[in-house]
């Protein structure tokens, strides 16, 4: 399998329309920047925090407590919901950039996942009757599960109905409805559920914990996937890497978001970081003109001068290290 880059996931000749696309939903949610509301921490409910950064005309702090990094003040559940009906920046991703990526998004990101997932089944010995994916977009994730034949029944939560669409025409059950409206009996409760790169953009973080921690069965395990705050993309380009964006509220680190599972009495098992996109992201903005390296050599040797030698070295190194800008956490039910 051969090593993802941001080419694979983000093809640069599609780019230049979703940046357009992105600068209008900033706009648009700017436009209602009246409504916005200050909020404690996400993570912890801390209420001290110290300002971090602006961008966009959106303004970023870190809790003092936990360091996670988020919007504050934000937009409410409400506004969220207005902004996504009719964002051209999330149609262009759907429409275009998303289809002409998923030949290269499943092989390099979901069939990685899925092999990640079924380890951790057998890991932790998980049941595999059945499977729930809150966020199921395109449904890539869901059809290789499917595909595998392991769990007797697989899921997908996506209240968006183009989507929900696209997830049934590839052969999948769906949910087409908020998760905070699903309403399940004990006996339809899931053996793993999972989310992967949605926690980031909810006004309330914690309520969406509470409600996957609802679905799943005593002794079942969810899986968490979000950037890491604390990831080096994050931490060394700042305003500047695409990650922080004006759809991304949260901004947890490996122990913040266990914490906060840990809150909803949930066991811990283990965190990573998986991510296997920050050297490559970095060097691009290097290389782009838009991240200056002339000040800091080592970065430039690694990222530059060297990188058919050392990049994927230091990229390997991140991960081990829990320094990716991906990262996961999965944690159990109790049983009691």
């Amino acid at each position: 399998m051969s090593t993802l880059t941001e080419q694979d996931i983000r093809p640069a000749q599609l780019m230049a329309k979703q940046r357009i696309a992105a600068l209008t939903d900033v706009g648009r949610m700017l436009s209602r920047c009246s409504e916005f509301v200050l909020v404690d921490c996400p993570a912890c409910g801390a209420d001290a925090h110290v300002p971090k950064f602006e961008k966009n005309g959106i303004s970023y702090v870190e809790c003092k407590k936990c360091q996670t990094f988020y919007v504050n003040p934000r937009p409410p559940s409400d506004v969220l919901e207005w902004f996504y009906r009719g964002s051209p920046n999330y149609a262009y991703w759907n429409e275009v950039i998303f289809p002409a990526s998923e030949a290269a998004r499943r092989e390099r990101i979901f069939v990685p996942r899925v092999d990640r997932l079924l380890d951790l089944c057998q890991k932790y010995k998980v049941d595999t009757n059945a499977i729930l994916e809150i966020g199921a977009g395109f449904g890539t994730f869901c059809g290789e599960v499917k595909r595998r034949n392991v769990f007797t029944r697989v899921v997908a939560v996506e209240p968006t109905p183009d989507l929900a669409k696209t997830c049934r025409e590839r052969g999948l059950e769906v949910i087409e409805k908020p998760v905070e409206q699903i309403q399940l009996d004990a006996a339809e409760l899931f053996d793993v559920v999972a989310s992967f790169e949605v926690i980031e953009h909810l006004f309330a973080p914690a309520d969406f914990v509470g409600h996957m921690t609802r679905l799943l069965r005593p002794g079942g395990i969810m899986m968490l996937a979000c950037p890491n705050g604390q990831g080096f993309d994050i931490e060394t380009l700042g305003t500047a890497s695409n990650t922080v964006d004006h759809e991304h509220l949260n901004y947890f680190n490996p122990n913040s978001l266990a914490g906060l599972l840990a809150q909803r009495g949930l066991e811990i098992l283990e965190s990573f970081t998986p991510g296997k996109l920050d050297a490559d992201l970095v060097r691009n903005k290097i290389l782009a003109g838009e991240f200056d390296v002339s000040k800091q050599p080592f970065l430039k040797r690694i990222l530059v001068d060297e990188w058919e030698h050392l990049g994927g070295a230091f990229q390997e190194f991140l991960i081990q290290q829990g320094l990716s800008s991906n990262m996961w956490v999965v944690a159990r039910k109790p049983l009691g």
